[in-house]
């Protein structure tokens, strides 16, 4: 496994290697990343990690300080996984001192964690088009726990024009259906006992929608689900599955995404509604 630190490094790493498949990462690697990894290589094509903790997608007073960094863990278990290079680069290099352009995003970034977090989408994805700059890929790979976050790069590359092709990957969850994140860690463990109760919440009211119950209902006693397990929502919402607008009644594509706070960490989860 090759490493890059520079962008001279990272040219002349992939200057043979031909079409990529490319799985951004911010890092403190866990299940949900290798199935990325996997999923990368299943494809055929040489497999081109990132590890950086993007400033730019952190609002002032959100967590880039604390989030978890384990650069030597995170190596092993690329290395592990079959990764064929990683590329490292620092803040410096990502955001030069004359940097005078970012990514202005709408569509699909305006709602839910767009008015949770201002600033976060247009963050994701600039440093996402930087990074698709650097490396060239000819497809990227995003793990669908983050589900808006998907359609907000989807719908950028469609915008402009960029030549990869986006490959969503299925949530990794915990035996208990916890989704991975690298922010489960600093669930306390009572915490982390009732962490699952936003899966449940989510397969309970998609299975009702889905039956025919009525939306507003079902989302109501979903909210009130998660608040007895301890959880304090911020959204539990049916939307469209793309465009991420909201949905009274049911019509597909669908899907139910919900952000919660339990303790410190804030737990975000989706599933499909059929």
């Amino acid at each position: 496994m090759k490493i890059a630190r520079t962008l001279t490094e990272l040219q002349a790493a992939t200057k043979t290697m031909g079409d990529t498949a490319f799985v951004p990462t911010m890092g403190a690697l866990h299940s949900g990343h290798l199935s990325l990894l996997a999923a990368a290589k299943a494809g055929g094509r040489p497999v081109v990690a990132s590890i950086f903790v993007n400033p730019a997608q952190f609002g002032p007073n959100e967590d880039y300080n604390r989030y978890p960094r384990d650069e030597a863990g995170d190596l092993a278990q690329l290395e592990a996984s079959g990764c064929d290079l990683v590329w490292l680069p620092d803040v410096p290099t990502m955001y030069p001192a004359h940097t005078a352009t970012t990514i202005h995003v709408s569509g699909p970034a305006t709602r839910w964690e767009g008015a949770a977090r201002p600033t976060h989408f247009a963050g994701v994805a600039t440093v996402v088009a930087k990074l698709f700059g650097q490396i060239r890929p000819a497809a990227a790979y995003f793990g669908e726990k983050d589900w808006q976050q998907v359609q907000v790069i989807s719908r950028m590359v469609e915008d402009l024009l960029l030549p990869v092709k986006i490959v969503p990957v299925p949530i990794a969850r915990d035996a208990d259906g916890l989704a991975l994140s690298s922010r489960n860690r600093f669930l306390l463990p009572p915490e982390r006992a009732a962490a699952p109760a936003l899966y449940a919440a989510l397969t309970k009211a998609a299975k009702h929608i889905a039956a025919g119950k009525e939306v507003a209902a079902t989302l109501h006693n979903a909210r009130h689900d998660l608040a007895v397990a301890g959880m304090v929502p911020d959204y539990v919402a049916l939307v469209h599955a793309h465009s991420l607008e909201p949905l009274a009644a049911l019509a597909q594509p669908a899907r139910l995404i919900a952000a919660a706070k339990l303790g410190h960490v804030r737990l975000l989860d989706n599933v499909p509604v059929a």
